[in-house]
């Protein structure tokens, strides 16, 4: 353990080999175009069309190993395993298509049956592998999960330059991408090709996919599209802004996951890469400002505080008993009344306020009901900063209340 400790940080700043620091490089481009693009696939509803893809792969690969070791060349010739990858995936996606298109089945079930089809017969296919004598299933068993020990310069270098234009295809496209995305009826009236931009984004989904194989591993690699881009949701509510966060999120855990895995032999690199990940989202699950689960429960206690506060002034307004203990304390802390329950000056005096609003919102809703219903009015917000201030003077007026 000592060992991989004093290893880290080399491993973390590029200073533990050329061929690690370029692994690890190649791995976090390959991260960031995977969380971009995944991020309009999320937002498009279309995130598990990436799980159907990679699995299409296996097929590709190991047709390509074959007729590559038949020929009398080396079955694990980078390029024409990524080229078998990319016509397979390719014959997936478009499979995908045409059931969800042409028959009444969904889109969900269209991927349940692509990727089993194409799965079980990569599987029959490595079989074959095994039996013949030129080559083995080692030449591809480390696209199932991703192995980056015995990556060659070559093979990381391709990956690093394929998942660099990834991403500045995904950049040039993020325009159409985000219209789509949102609204595919007001994308064409700006003039946007939207079939033609759904088949970019999943022509990019497959890109990042095959790329991806030799890091992550087919199995693994749909997580690189998804993970990233669900954690990144939690800390915007902008498209282009959450898949730059995504893109952020999906290089971090793919630089820390190849460098994770370089500190020992057999780590694998995918599992690392989607651990990572999933820490990520956990951490903005719980932590995000904007849809964190711990600033949801502090804005629910904020927003039953307020309402106790708001009821128990009331009560001292119209002297009402109060029974409440939660109130009794909120009034309390907030210094509206004493330890014996009776009203300070500065409780009897947010109490007048809050029946002069109370008074100012009944009449309001009185008098236009389809406003106020639609403006959903809680009780809670103060008048002057909920209405006009000509229809606030005219409320004032109608109850006979001085200005404020």
């Amino acid at each position: 353990m000592g060992a991989m400790m004093e290893a880290l940080l080399p491993a973390l700043f590029l200073r533990a080999g050329y061929n690690t620091a370029l692994v690890t490089v190649g791995a976090a481009l390959l991260g960031a175009a995977a969380g971009a693009i995944g991020a309009f696939m999320l937002l498009r509803k279309r995130s598990l069309v990436s799980d159907a893809i990679s699995h299409a792969t296996l097929p590709g690969l190991a047709l390509a190993f074959i007729v590559m070791a038949l020929a009398g060349g080396d079955g694990r010739f980078m390029p024409g395993l990524l080229a078998g990858a990319a016509v397979s995936a390719g014959i997936g996606l478009v499979a995908v298509e045409a059931i969800a298109r042409r028959t009444r089945l969904t889109e969900d079930v269209a991927i349940g049956a692509v990727l089993s089809v194409f799965f079980g017969l990569g599987i029959v296919l490595l079989t074959v592998i095994q039996t013949m004598e030129s080559g083995r299933q080692a030449g591809i068993g480390g696209f199932l999960l991703g192995s980056t020990a015995g990556m060659l310069r070559g093979e990381a270098e391709v990956i690093a330059v394929a998942a660099a234009l990834t991403g500045v295809a995904v950049f040039v496209l993020r325009r159409p991408l985000t219209l789509v995305c949102f609204d595919e009826e007001y994308a064409a009236t700006q003039g946007v090709d939207v079939r033609a931009t759904d088949l970019a984004m999943m022509a990019l989904a497959l890109a990042v996919t095959v790329i991806g194989l030799k890091v992550a591993g087919l199995v693994l690699i749909v997580a690189l599209t998804i993970l990233p881009p669900v954690a990144a949701r939690f800390w915007t509510n902008r498209a282009e802004r959450m898949a730059l966060i995504a893109a952020a999120i999906g290089a971090v855990s793919a630089w820390l996951g190849a460098v994770i895995s370089s500190l020992g032999p057999g780590l694998p690199t995918g599992a690392l890469i989607v651990l990572v990940s999933f820490a990520i989202f956990l951490f903005s699950l719980l932590f995000s400002p904007l849809r964190g689960v711990l600033a949801g429960r502090m804005a629910t206690l904020a927003l039953t505080r307020r309402v106790h506060e708001r009821q128990g002034l009331l009560a001292l307004a119209r002297e009402e008993p109060i029974y409440d203990t939660l109130t009794l304390r909120v009034l309390r802390r907030a210094g509206h009344i004493r330890a014996d329950g009776a009203p300070t000056l500065a409780g009897r005096a947010a109490a007048a306020s809050a029946a002069r609003e109370e008074a100012l919102w009944s009449l309001y809703r009185k008098l236009f009901p389809d406003e106020a219903a639609s403006a959903g009015y809680h009780g809670l917000a103060p008048i002057n900063e909920s209405l006009p201030s000509d229809v606030v003077r005219d409320l004032e007026r109608r109850c006979n209340f001085k200005a404020t």
